[in-house]
């Protein structure tokens, strides 16, 4: 499996000659979009989701199909049969990748805010993304896409966390709010204490996994 990082949460899988990508917002690169079969998004805030381009998307790509959460597929409900809504505990096939969706609520930023609905995705029993939450899922998982920075979390977390899921690898997401010296100190306390092996993939880059 290729996995491909695009800024902040956006990340793209492929396999086999096909391709889905998870939480384009709108930060992420067009080119995320490009020749995929699937559109996961975990929540309906703007860096996981672009309302606006998604149809335009679909337009270039009438086989494009969108799994997220009733908040985002009610924003799409124009969109038709191309939107899937989808709830914690199903488990369904997206571009030939097998998913399952866990978790459940978006991590508290203050004061219970914002209580929206988040959902985490573990492809292939093999990679997981838990979009804006530290839900440890109830299966072990190799590769860990891990969120380090954002208003909703401590670092201390972040390190609890990736311990907790015990991956053999992780991969930062979540980290367009970083500055270079921002990610030096962020990779060397996961080097440090994060039990598991590490790397920063560059923006449009890929691996191997």
């Amino acid at each position: 499996m290729r996995l491909t990082k695009y800024t902040h949460a956006c990340v793209r899988l492929e396999r086999a000659g096909q391709a889905l990508v998870i939480d384009p917002g709108v930060f992420s690169e067009p080119e995320a979009y490009d020749g995929v079969s699937a559109v996961l998004i975990t929540h309906e805030h703007s860096d996981h989701v672009n309302l606006e381009l998604l149809p335009r998307i679909l337009e270039r790509n009438s086989e494009l199909k969108i799994y997220a959460g009733e908040a985002v597929t009610g924003e799409l409900s124009a969109l038709g049969e191309a939107v899937a809504t989808i709830t914690v505990g199903d488990a369904f096939s997206a571009a030939g990748f097998s998913v399952q969706a866990v978790g459940g609520e978006h991590a508290e930023i203050y004061n219970g805010l914002p209580g929206t609905t988040n959902l985490g995705y573990i492809v292939d029993g093999e990679v997981y993304h838990p979009g804006d939450a530290l839900f440890v899922p109830p299966v072990r998982v190799p590769t860990l896409l891990l969120p380090v920075s954002g208003p909703w979390l401590k670092t201390a977390e972040m390190l609890d966390f990736v311990r907790s899921v015990g991956p053999e690898r992780a991969f930062p997401i979540h980290d367009a709010l970083l500055s270079e010296i921002g990610f030096q100190i962020i990779d060397n306390w996961v080097n440090r204490a994060g039990q598991t092996t590490y790397e920063r993939i560059p923006i449009g880059a890929s691996v191997e996994i």
